[in-house]
């Protein structure tokens, strides 16, 4: 790099900027990037995250600094995006030469934390190379893919600040951790064979390959295995063996829903299923989600999907399970690791108790899940794919909000009780939480309060305003009144069909002052006006108020809201 010294000789001005960059940033090897970037463009200065995205203090040519702030915005390394780079002028000359990465610093705004990043093409290279030192190590990662929410303790996100704080780095790692011109440059998750973390197997605390080859003997041996993977345990079985699939029914106590599978490549998922571009697109993504499949080809038991059209496959998300998979040329059950009804296991101790009785064996690891989080669900429909259930891989993306809402901030909503979530909105994003299951749990409800928590800490927000669902039994309604009562903030109660009317509204990018719609509410039951059960409404509205036009006429319901479990 020319020194500023040389630049001042040859009378190029020396001017300085900071750029403030948010979006997501931190956990996609952003600072790495950018610090490449200003090298070759002849700059200095510095780059840190922040509690807000990131800071980058540059000194140079005005042309180079343009052109380092055209490349951050515009050509980011994937998946990062910027959203915002706010300029501030700087005075100058600098005081240091070269440009470098510094120490995290505390901010009060925004950050985006990544979701977990489903295994990238250059890490599965590595991953099955016998001549490379990470060779069959369940646990690879870069920049580019692995870990990122489901280990985050803190914001900023730094490796001091995540469960891989307890794994110190060998030389080696250590060595393209602090190296820029390599690809695992700052990448927070960094391991090997030698540093960790590592798998076992119980019973028999097998160990390494050997827990590995274990587990693929219980699942060819029509065993149950229980998997400990990114956000959480899941419960796997031959997708081919029936009456494994029935044994695995029986002990979960799971008698009809289908199940979900996993392949190791699109090419078996066709052999099962049909595939569209869109729907191939998907499963191979970062996120790689369920997506929901016409069956078409060669036939599975009916056990797996008990009358059923679709199959719901995804592919490996992680080295672990893609080792796992590589030894079947079929599908193999996976479904989520809990109990009916229980929250999904995500300690070791938590899913050997828990899940006694169901699997046969456990294939545990010994990073610690600070999030749990399932997968998600996807299906093509209309033209395009939608999200079912919100999980691994997308959250906690912030959602925009509509224009009119920029500057809503400050609301938690903490939603009902039937597959409970809350929502965090901040700067005009919305923060949607993954789902926790049925609230009526005391263990779901226990695991919806603490993260409810660790998300309010994660993000360093205490909410003005709390919303909650106007029936006065659900579990989310009594916390939310009693953390407004403990915060001294006002509490609002919403319809629960209204809400679902602005939840539609937002998603489809209504803007606050387009008028009302009409919506079509159908839902099983929830609290409509007077304390009467609502079912099937047609509502004249928008996001601060409606009008009821229509409705289905109401019936007794012995039992009132037991009846929407038990309709017989």
């Amino acid at each position: 790099m020319e020194p500023a010294t040389d630049r001042s000789r040859n009378h190029e001005p020396i001017v300085g900027a900071l750029l403030r960059i948010r979006g997501r940033v931190q956990g996609v090897g952003f600072r790495p990037h950018a610090l490449r970037l200003a090298r070759a463009l002849g700059l200095c200065g510095d780059i840190c995250n922040h509690g807000d995205g990131v800071l980058l203090r540059a000194w140079g040519s005005e042309a180079s600094l343009r052109e380092l702030q055209r490349r951050l915005r515009y050509a980011p390394p994937p998946p990062a995006s910027v959203e915002s780079c706010l300029v501030e002028a700087l005075p100058g000359p600098p005081a240091m030469e070269g440009f470098h990465i510094v120490s995290s610093q505390p901010g009060t705004g925004l950050c985006h934390l990544l979701p977990d990043l489903a295994l990238c093409d250059a890490c599965r290279a590595e991953l099955q190379d016998p001549d490379n030192r990470r060779y069959r190590h369940p646990f690879i990662s870069c920049t580019a893919c692995g870990p990122r929410f489901s280990i985050a303790g803190a914001l900023p996100y730094d490796r001091e600040r995540t469960s891989m704080a307890s794994f110190a780095m060998c030389g080696r790692c250590a060595g393209e951790y602090r190296d820029p011109a390599d690809r695992r440059f700052h990448a927070q998750p960094i391991g090997c064979h030698e540093c960790g973390p590592s798998l076992r197997l119980l019973p028999g605390e097998t160990a390494g390959e050997h827990s590995l080859q274990g587990a693929i003997e219980c699942l060819r041996n029509g065993g149950i295995l229980a998997v400990k993977g990114i956000g959480g345990f899941h419960l796997m079985v031959d997708a081919t063996r029936p009456e494994a699939i029935a044994r695995l029914r029986r002990r979960k106590h799971r008698p009809f829903r289908p199940f979900a599978l996993m392949v190791r490549d699109p090419e078996v998922a066709r052999r099962y299923c049909r595939l569209r571009p869109e729907e191939a697109a998907a499963l191979s993504s970062h996120v790689a989600p369920i997506v929901l499949l016409e069956q078409s080809g060669e036939r599975l038991p009916d056990e797996v999907a008990p009358g059923m059209d679709r199959l719901g496959l995804m592919l490996p998300a992680t080295a672990l399970h893609l080792l796992l998979l590589e030894a079947f040329d079929r599908p193999l059950v996976c479904t989520s690791g809990n109990r009916s009804g229980a929250p999904l296991c995500a300690g070791n101790d938590e899913a050997v108790e828990s899940l006694d009785g169901i699997a046969d064996r456990f294939l545990l690891h010994d990073r610690e899940i600070v999030h749990r989080c399932d997968d998600p669900v996807l299906q093509l429909a209309a033209g395009r794919m939608r999200t079912l259930r919100r999980g691994r891989g997308q959250v906690p993306e912030a959602l925009p909000l509509p224009p009119g809402l920029e500057n809503a901030d400050g609301i938690l909503a903490v939603g009902g009780d039937l597959k409970g979530g809350f929502c965090l909105l901040r700067q005009g994003c919305a923060l949607l939480s993954q789902p926790f299951g049925e609230l009526m749990h005391p263990d779901c409800r226990r695991r919806w309060r603490e993260e409810m928590s660790a998300w309010l800490g994660l993000y360093g927000s205490r909410p003005r305003r709390i919303a909650l669902d106007v029936h006065p039994d659900y579990g989310s309604h009594r916390h939310g009144r009693e953390l407004a009562r403990q915060l001294g903030v006002p509490a609002a109660t919403v319809l629960h069909h209204h809400a679902h009317l602005a939840a539609v509204l937002a998603e489809h990018g209504h803007p606050l002052d387009a008028g009302p719609v009409l919506g079509l509410v159908l839902d099983g039951l929830g609290m409509g006006e007077a304390g009467a059960l609502w079912g099937g409404e047609l509502l004249l509205g928008d996001y601060q108020g409606y009008r009821r036009v229509a409705h289905l006429a109401p019936v007794p319901l012995p039992g009132g809201d037991r009846a929407a479990r038990e309709p017989w």
